[in-house]
């Protein structure tokens, strides 16, 4: 009977009873210390927390001052690798922060503060934001890959995703294609980063294909000849192999450079660090190899050519084949498609097309 008259924890108690019963049990603990043992605990807790606090001080400041030199090294890195601007400034920010968020989470360690919560925090909203924001994601990844690898750039004509146009900006998240007829395209950055490009920037030369149909019984020579003397007349057509761009040349001098330094003689990296002082090798006295760049240039018949190509049903199909620079393609093929349906006929070469003949049978008498 006596038992049922004590209050069992967890069961009779309600919140206001359990806050007064630690008030009661903090105030017996504080009278049972005496005032000087008091003191000593917090002169002593004083004392940690200042050291803990001097410790945390000297490692923020220190860890300030080797993000900035790995912030510097990274840019220098960059630079010199020629990493485009807007990737420069994207991947400098992305290390700057996750630096500090170390720093600030070690910092807290230090001074006592349990960082396990405080990251686990972080981590759920990492989680909660990357999944409602995948998409939006997978678009910032692609992006960070076009300005990576770099399969098109600002100015250049491209064609990807059932569009084509100039690029005019590469965003983060977007490219923007402005199209021949002026309309602005926004083609998000994910397809672009997975999908097929057709770059029609990308190389210096491009070749024009024309099929031009005569008429079964005319001189295909003489066709020939004439579809030849047209592209000759005019200058954009390529005659022979073209001469080398500056980026070419320059790709080209690189080489040269290379195989000279290799014609020169090959030391080790210990022969370079033990006798680099020792010995130094005046650049003017090595005498460069002789190397043709042109050599290095692509091997392609640029000479425009005409084929026979086909012998359809009602005429006889001619290939023709030119080569121009990427950005007279247009006008060159327009003109000559001119040229040719103006220039033929005077030479006695007809453009045949698709005829009916009906025949009627006399009646039967």
């Amino acid at each position: 009977m006596i038992f049922s008259q004590i209050p069992l924890p967890g069961l009779s108690e309600t919140p206001a009873d359990t806050v007064a019963r630690d008030k009661e049990e903090a105030i017996g603990m504080l009278k049972a210390i005496s005032f000087d043992d008091l003191i000593s605990r917090i002169a002593t807790t004083l004392v940690d927390f200042a050291i803990h606090l001097a410790i945390a001080i000297l490692v923020f400041y220190a860890g300030k001052y080797i993000i900035k030199k790995l912030y510097t090294v990274t840019a220098n890195i960059l630079l010199r690798r020629r990493v485009d601007k807007s990737l420069t400034t994207f991947v400098l920010s992305l290390v700057n922060m996750v630096l500090y968020f170390i720093l600030v989470v070690t910092v807290i360690g230090i001074l006592g503060i349990n960082t396990t919560s405080f990251i686990a925090i972080f981590a759920s909203a990492g989680v909660a934001i990357g999944m409602a924001l995948s998409g939006t994601l997978q678009n910032f990844a692609g992006g960070v890959l076009i300005l990576l690898l770099k399969p098109y750039k600002v100015g250049d004509y491209i064609e990807a995703q059932g569009y084509a146009g100039i690029v005019k900006e590469i965003q983060i998240f977007s490219t923007i294609i402005t199209t021949p007829d002026n309309k602005s395209i926004i083609v998000p950055n994910g397809p672009l980063s997975t999908g097929s490009i057709n770059n029609w920037s990308r190389e210096e030369y491009r070749r024009i294909d024309w099929t031009v149909g005569i008429s079964y019984g005319d001189d295909v020579e003489r066709a020939r000849q004439v579809l030849l003397d047209i592209l000759s007349a005019d200058s954009r057509v390529l005659s022979s192999a073209p001469a080398l761009t500056d980026e070419e040349r320059k790709d080209a001098e690189t080489a040269a450079e290379t195989a000279a330094t290799a014609e020169t003689g090959r030391r080790s990296w210990f022969s370079r660090i033990f006798h680099h002082s020792k010995k130094r090798i005046d650049p003017a006295a090595i005498e460069m190899p002789s190397i043709d760049i042109t050599q290095l240039a692509p091997k392609i018949d640029h000479t425009p050519k005409v084929f026979l190509a086909e012998l359809a049903d009602s005429s006889v199909n001619l290939s023709v084949r030119a080569w121009v620079r990427s950005a007279d393609y247009w006008g060159v093929y327009f003109d000559v498609n001119e040229r040719i349906y103006t220039t033929l006929p005077s030479f006695g070469i007809n453009f045949p097309f698709p005829q009916v003949d009906v025949h009627f049978d006399p009646p039967k008498a």
